[in-house]
């Protein structure tokens, strides 16, 4: 076990930005504890690494990683990534003061940075599996899914399983009957293995895709069938950390728009415009308008007992 700290650009809130990433506490991946630690088991090698991560600071995060950490360089960057560490979003903020509705939820959120999930895979899946369903159905799905393919890890003072987000390759081997008993549709089970496997043959690279622009990093993206630009944009957005897009007709965004602007008249094109090219923070922070009015936010994955 080694202890580290990690350097953030302030403002910064764990509890936002975990709350945004997990999306609902019933997340079984992306676990937050009573006292607000943060509790991830990545994928490993022989065994899953356990991170924890801790703020006591408003400019550092404390890490504790459990398990091999002869790549802790390249861990510790993947933890920075996920958690939003680097990022400055003061010209965000500047743009969201000229817009009227938006702007006391900035200042009242400010502090959360955009996570990212740490594989293309895991991005992909949490995209696929959320197209057109509620937070609470896909979660469901998510779950039974994770449950069925993924690794469980007992750690120490966590009373519930920790599981690592399931391998490409375990999706490959499971059978369609199996896949279909989680929730997911035909369609979506398609969609996955044509995802998965573009993934393991190299056609679709995680490399390549940052070296692309966003419009072109979308146009790869949605040569596979099932994932539409709707789709492409969530997966820029949660799994490369592109703010510079924003997933547009989304009705669950456009229910958000109005928790958040009540009767305020909005021209959506406008607002994007002025948000610029660090846009795709709006998702983030609707999102925690949603968690907010349904008490989500920081709230414990379980309780001690």
């Amino acid at each position: 076990m080694k202890m580290y700290e990690i350097p953030v650009v302030a403002p910064y809130r764990l509890d936002l930005t975990v709350s945004v990433l997990r999306r609902l506490s019933t997340n079984i991946v992306d676990l937050l504890t009573p006292e607000g630690q943060y509790v991830r088991a990545l994928a490993g090698s022989p065994e899953p690494v356990i991170v924890r991560i801790m703020q006591n600071r408003q400019n550092s995060l404390s890490a504790v990683i459990e398990g091999d950490t002869n790549n802790e360089a390249e861990l510790l960057g993947l933890v920075r990534e996920m958690l939003g560490c680097d990022h400055d979003l003061v010209d965000f903020e500047h743009s969201a003061k000229a817009i009227p509705w938006l702007a006391p939820l900035v200042q009242r959120m400010q502090g959360v940075k955009p996570p990212r999930y740490p594989t293309l895979w895991e991005a992909c899946v949490n995209a696929i599996v959320f197209q057109q369903l509620s937070l609470q159905a896909a979660i469901a799905i998510m779950r039974r899914l994770i449950v069925a393919l993924g690794e469980s890890v007992k750690v120490e003072a966590i009373p519930v399983p920790l599981y690592v987000f399931p391998a490409v390759e375990s999706f490959l081997r499971a059978t369609d009957d199996l896949l279909r008993e989680t929730g997911l549709s035909a369609s979506k089970i398609a969609t996955l293995r044509r995802v998965a496997e573009a993934l393991t043959s190299g056609r679709i690279d995680k490399a390549k895709l940052e070296q692309c622009k966003s419009l072109n990093a979308a146009a790869i993206l949605c040569q596979i069938k099932g994932i539409g630009p709707w789709t492409a944009t969530v997966i820029l957005l949660r799994g490369l950390g592109r703010l510079d897009v924003f997933p547009a007709n989304d009705t669950s965004v456009a229910s958000n728009i109005a928790l958040v602007s009540g009767t305020a008249p909005y021209d959506a094109k406008s607002v994007l415009d002025t948000l610029g090219q660090q846009r795709g923070m709006l998702y983030f922070y609707l999102l925690l308008a949603r968690l907010e009015s349904r008490g989500e936010i920081g709230r414990a994955s379980f309780e001690r007992p």
